[in-house]
């Protein structure tokens, strides 16, 4: 989890697009470029107002999960992630079984007004996949359900831990990097995670409260559409802010929930990607943002 401004991502090679409901083939250099581009038809206007970081806000009645139209084409993306690139997208504390059960579960009770049907054993996905249920960790079992990146982050002693995520869509950094670290030490070196940040950060992972979730969002050019980036957080950077290169826009929707059993913290990431419609030396640019990556 990477709390910065958005121009300082490091895209790679340009691929193909896609226009939503469309397939066209690219993904980067990260062993997976024979999957397609994946795009959704705009950023939601919710997450295109600009916010001094931290940014967050009460999520309100809104569902911390979602479908948009990308679901089928980010899900073949996940599956086949999990699959055959597992120990790149998925690790978990053996300690917090208990709360990846429980987000599993927290889960399986919003689903059906998402367009999933759910059994005992087995959910039928809105792109029509059956995913079982009991075979396999419940973090990499939900990871194959939704669009969304799920962390798990455990209050240990003064801060907050990484103890479990299924991340299939990073962007730019590493979760075997991250893997049981603190907040700080998951944001480092960001330049804008200093001590007062740091310290607002985790006062909101302290407070929020049991069904009373927070969101933020950011948006951060790209010249890359591949939803799988990893990097490490001491591979240099590729990009200047604004480039004329970055020909996409990739924007978060993160939520941040507290589960009422285990009290563990949940923080979920929704990716867009868009394809840029003018320019970067017409665009406006995106305003101050909260990104995902933590190097």
């Amino acid at each position: 989890m990477r709390w910065r401004d958005q121009g300082s991502a490091r895209p790679v090679a340009i691929a193909g697009i896609m226009r939503s409901g469309c397939t066209a083939r690219g993904g980067g250099p990260f062993g997976m470029s024979d999957m397609p581009v994946v795009l959704q038809a705009e950023i939601p206007p919710e997450m295109r107002a600009p916010r001094a970081l931290p940014g967050v806000q009460p999520l309100g009645e809104a569902a911390w999960l979602r479908v948009d139209e990308a679901y089928a084409g980010q899900m073949a993306q996940r599956r086949a992630l999990i699959a055959t690139r597992r120990e790149a997208v998925f690790w978990q504390d053996p300690a917090s079984g208990v709360a990846a059960q429980e987000v599993l579960d927290t889960a399986l009770e919003l689903l059906p007004a998402l367009g999933f049907a759910v059994s005992e054993d087995v959910c039928l996905c809105p792109d029509g996949v059956e995913v079982p249920l009991g075979r396999d960790s419940p973090l990499a079992v939900l990871g194959q359900l939704v669009q969304e990146d799920i962390c798990l982050m455990e209050k240990r002693a003064e801060a907050h831990v990484l103890v479990g995520a299924c991340l299939c869509f990073p962007a730019s950094w590493q979760l075997s990097e991250k893997a049981g670290q603190p907040l700080v030490a998951i944001h480092a070196p960001v330049p804008e995670y200093d001590a007062g940040l740091a310290a607002r950060v985790q006062r909101l992972f302290d407070g929020v409260q049991v069904g009373r979730p927070l969101w933020r969002s950011n948006r951060l050019w790209y010249d890359d559409p591949a939803l799988f980036q990893p990097r490490s957080a001491t591979a240099p950077r590729r990009m200047d802010p604004g480039a004329a290169c970055a020909n996409y826009e990739r924007a978060e929707r993160q939520c941040i929930l507290r589960l009422p059993r285990s009290r563990t913290v949940v923080f979920s990431i929704h990716t867009y990607v868009v394809a840029a419609g003018e320019p970067v030396s017409r665009r406006a640019a995106p305003g101050a943002a909260v990104d995902s990556s933590p190097g």
